[in-house]
């Protein structure tokens, strides 16, 4: 799947987002290495710590549809109104279900910016 479409996929997650305190509707879309293509969204709780971001929604989907072996092939995440990046949170989960060549897609001065898992943590935490 190609980047375009991700993000259309991720736009449409995010759409559904339910993010009543920060306001940011966050969405995600990730094709896996097998060829699933899975979305998420950011899912917000008065206990901050109790959020769940957009990808990691995404990845726990994943990982629970194709289980423990699942890889990320690309991923693309998108926050209606807003461009940033993964959180570091984000990042060490994708990179626990990546190769270091997995590529990730954010929006930058409204353009895509993809990134491989190696640069976007470059000294992520490994056993």
């Amino acid at each position: 799947m190609n980047a375009a479409d991700l993000f259309v996929k991720a736009r449409t997650a995010a759409g559904k987002a339910y993010a009543p305190y920060s306001k940011f509707q966050v969405g995600c879309a990730l094709e896996t290495q097998g060829g699933g293509l899975f979305t998420g969204c950011n899912v917000e709780n008065a206990s901050y710590g109790l959020t769940i971001c957009a990808e990691r929604n995404t990845i726990f989907h994943a990982v629970a549809e194709e289980g423990p072996d699942m890889k990320i092939a690309t991923l693309a995440v998108i926050a209606l109104g807003h461009e940033f990046p993964p959180c570091g949170a984000c990042r060490q989960v994708i990179a626990e279900f990546a190769t270091p060549e997995t590529v990730v897609w954010f929006l930058r001065d409204g353009k895509p910016v993809s990134m491989t898992m190696a640069e976007l943590l470059p000294a992520g935490f490994r056993i």
